[in-house]
């Protein structure tokens, strides 16, 4: 359970049943405990309960509801939003190898588009990060990001080559609580067909991502850039529930 006091409690049971599922504790077609049950273990009343469960439901990871009960699905999906943010972690959950070469941590004026994202006056320094990620020593992916200072500045005291950022801030106590997604296609620039060894103009899948705290303040502004030979995105959506975005690879996929 997150020790985050500005958590809402049921943020906290939502990632705790995922990381069960994603750990097997809570297996494929597992029947999860009742609510009755959950509400012991956690001492907490049945509404944050159902409100994790209902979280986990709109993420495709359990099926059940309307009186029947929760039950892992077969076959959860390859990317939650609880770990979405993380490249790392959705490497290792595809049984790849990820990595990662820094090229620039550095403090400086946000750009335009930046301070736009992160609600910042122009002039505001920030921390951006130029990372090339890759999958079994290809690369993969392009990330551009932009923290606020108080966050970016962490990242001074972190080896960026070791792993996932995400994880790190989120050691750190930095709130990642939610982001928001847009994603196109934009052709590779000379800069990016450098970058993934790739030749100028090929098509690149762009996802641009907005990642705030529980109480709505901006934290970060990122701009990825993928092979669509190596990932694309789904959308699972029906008229009773949220769309759940996840990342997959492509069938098949090499770099």
């Amino acid at each position: 359970m997150s020790n985050q006091q500005n958590t809402p409690l049921h943020v906290q049971l939502s990632e705790e049943f995922m990381r069960r599922i994603t750990d097997g504790e809570w297996p494929p077609g597992f029947q999860m405990p009742s609510e009755a049950e959950l509400c012991r273990e956690f001492g907490t009343s049945r509404g944050p309960i159902r409100q994790a469960l209902a979280f986990l439901r709109s993420e495709g990871a359990v099926t059940g509801g309307r009186g029947r009960p929760p039950m892992v699905r077969s076959s959860v999906p390859s990317q939650s939003f609880s770990t979405f943010n993380s490249f790392t972690e959705w490497a290792v959950g595809i049984g790849r190898k990820p990595g990662q070469r820094t090229l620039e941590v550095a403090r400086r004026e946000a750009s335009p588009e930046a301070a736009e994202a992160l609600g910042l006056t122009p002039g505001t320094m920030v921390v951006e990060l130029l990372r090339v990620r890759s999958l079994d020593e290809l690369p993969a992916m392009i990330e551009r990001t932009t923290f606020i200072l108080e966050v970016g500045r962490k990242l001074f005291d972190f080896d960026t080559d070791s792993g996932s950022i995400f994880a790190f801030l989120k050691g750190q106590g930095v709130d990642l609580h939610s982001a928001r997604h847009t994603i196109d296609a934009v052709a590779a620039s000379e800069e990016d067909a450098e970058l993934l060894g790739q030749p100028e103009g090929i098509p690149l899948l762009r996802e641009r991502r907005v990642t705030r705290s529980a109480d709505g303040q901006p934290l970060e502004y990122s701009e990825d850039r993928y092979l669509p030979s190596l990932t694309n995105f789904t959308i699972d959506n029906t008229a009773e529930r949220r769309a759940a975005l996840v990342r997959i690879p492509t069938e098949g996929a090499t770099p």
